[in-house]
């Protein structure tokens, strides 16, 4: 019996990279087998034993169901979310969606048949194996670029070969690069480079990182945000190869906004 190892279902308004401001049904699966240092969400890096449902779109009427959910199950709750006219995607979030691939493989047909909404990845994009598995089922990507003096993640030849297969498979795509106090420039000009030798048009966002408090953070490693000054120059530096270089924050986090 297929099944998913989940976080949370739940609808909002997404508040991040390009679909910022539409409104999402987010499925958040568990499991990363990535420790970026200004992670928000580390309680998704294992499995919890149950899983929270919202009943209605927003009310935040969370229910608790065990884990791991069946296929059909999880396909009953996305359709019970799915007031009409109200979503404007599927969000698949996490944790790392790819990680369940298998399970993706079989569930994103279903799912896309019975809500008639696109599915977007937001993904660490450094698993292109599993990508491809799913590729022929998704609309968009978000994919992050992890810069190793922000994330302490090294992932350049990852990022290569997963955003080229997302350019040649046709699929929307962008890249999504937390910017933190410690960003080294070096980092942001590799990646500006490795976005633009696929195609410069591609939208980067520039993401300042969002403080964490003492016990949210990762082997105590602070991460501090951005000064204005900095970000301004990196935006100058990346648009050097690249088109398309947005600077936003994570504004559901300005919402209150789970």
């Amino acid at each position: 019996m297929t099944t998913a190892r989940l976080i949370e279902i739940f609808s909002a308004i997404q508040g991040e990279g390009l679909n910022v401001g539409t409104r999402q049904i987010f499925i958040r699966f568990a499991l990363c087998d990535l420790r970026c240092h200004f992670c928000d969400s580390a309680h998704t890096w294992s499995v919890p034993s149950t899983c929270c449902v919202e009943r209605s779109p927003g009310l935040r009427d969370f229910e608790t169901h065990t884990n791991p959910v069946q296929l059909n199950t999880l396909l009953t709750w996305i359709e019970r979310q799915n007031s009409p006219g109200l979503h404007d995607s599927i969000s698949l979030t996490g944790g790392e969606p790819l990680l369940h691939a298998p399970f993706l493989v079989e569930f994103l047909p279903l799912v896309r048949r019975a809500t008639g909404l696109p599915i977007y990845l937001e993904t660490g994009g450094h698993r292109p194996q599993q990508l491809q598995l799913i590729l022929p089922y998704l609309d968009s990507v978000g994919m992050d670029i992890k810069l190793p003096s922000v994330s302490g993640e090294d992932r350049w030849n990852e990022h290569a070969e997963f955003l080229q297969a997302c350019h040649q498979a046709g699929v929307e795509v962008f890249i999504k690069a937390i910017v933190s106090s410690q960003t080294d420039e070096r980092d942001l000009a590799t990646a500006a480079k490795l976005v633009a030798s696929v195609n410069p048009e591609i939208p980067v966002f520039l993401q300042p990182a969002t403080p964490l408090t003492p016990s949210q953070q990762f082997g105590g490693i602070p991460i501090q945000a951005p000064t204005p000054a900095q970000v301004l120059h990196w935006q100058a530096l990346t648009k050097r190869e690249l088109k398309r270089v947005r600077v936003i924050p994570q504004t559901h986090k300005m919402l209150n906004q789970l």
